[in-house]
This record gives C-alpha cells, structure tokens and sequence, in this order.
C-alpha cells in the first residue's frame, strides 16, 4: 500500500465531505455546548407566547366601559331662555336643545329620528336641519323633510322646588307619534 489516504481511509472523528454528517455541521449544528442556549431561547419565546395570550385572555375578561354624560342635570332659572329662541347651550355636552315660546318650554333630544344623526339649528330658515341625510324638522321638533321617519323626542323637563331651576332628564322620553308630548312631564308652562 502506499502512502496516499484514499477517500475511504480517514478519520473515524472527522466526517467525510459529502457526508450528511458534513452538510448538517456546515448547516449550523448544534453542539453539546451550545443547546442550553438554544433551550433557554425556546423556553422563553413559549413563555412570551403564553404570556401573550394570557394578557389577552385577561382583557377579554373585562369589557369596554362607555362613560356617557349624565342624564339628568339642571339648565338654570326658567328666565334665562327668551321667548321664541332655540337654545344651544346643551347641545354639546348634555344633547339638548331647550326651546322656549309663548306657552310652554321644553327640551328636545338632539339625535335625528332617521339614522341618529345630530341636526343643526338653523335660525335664517327656522329649523334644524339633519347634516347626514337632508332630514328637516321644524321648531317644534316634527319632521317635515327627508327619510326622517317621526318628530325629535322631547326629554322630561321640570322644575327643582328647591332652588327653583329648570331641570331636564333626558332617560325619560316622550314620543309625538305615541300622543306623549301632551304629558305635562314633557313640558312646562310658562
């Protein structure tokens, strides 16, 4: 025999190239050394993925909460709204026009009827009119115009007896088409 290693006579520690031993160590093997590693890495990627679906879990667990503006609140002495004026003051933050005529004020809601839109005062032309889909109604809060299909809801309206104030409480509500803007709890005379 001669001197020369031939491809068969290596090593028995050193794979041959070619070997699948040879592709997986060029691959990126993983030695006796270096799997604590990869095993602390993988415990803690499946620790922040059951982490992860645990905070969620937990928020499913509690709902969203809708802080609404309270219902009932005091808008002041009787005289401070004129005669025939829509007033604005409470639009925006209680969704309250109070409307004062000859006889009687009260307070309607200021959600349109057809799709709940909120309407605008328009004092030139003496009506509210819906921004969304063209709905009119007049002062009184009937509907005369667009897909609006019945009048504003009046909001129940009262007088404090101990301070003598306008009291509205909008989670009562009267209905034109139900005859209940004849219930004196839906106005007050004046």
């Amino acid at each position: 025999m001669s001197d020369q290693i031939t491809p068969y006579q290596v090593n028995p520690k050193t794979p041959l190239a070619g070997s699948a031993a040879a592709e997986i160590r060029d691959q990126g093997e993983i030695t006796r050394r270096s799997f604590p590693a990869v095993l602390t890495v993988a415990w803690a990627a499946l620790a922040a993925a059951v982490g992860g679906l645990s905070s969620i879990l937990v928020r499913f667990l509690f709902p969203n909460v809708l802080f609404e503006p309270v219902q009932k609140f005091k808008a002041g002495p009787p005289g401070e709204y004129a005669v025939g004026e829509v007033d604005e003051r409470w639009k925006e933050k209680f969704g309250v026009w109070v409307v004062r005529n000859e006889e009687q004020l009260y307070a309607l809601i200021t959600t349109c009827t057809h799709l709940g839109c909120t309407p605008n005062w328009l004092p030139s032309q003496n009506k509210f009119k819906c921004p969304c889909h063209g709905s009119g109604y007049y002062r009184t809060g009937v509907n005369f115009e667009g897909p609006a299909p019945r009048p504003l809801e009046r909001a129940k309206i009262f007088i404090d007896s101990a301070d003598g104030q306008v009291v509205i409480d909008k989670s009562v509500q009267f209905h034109y088409e139900r005859g209940e803007w004849s219930n004196p709890d839906s106005f007050l005379k004046v």
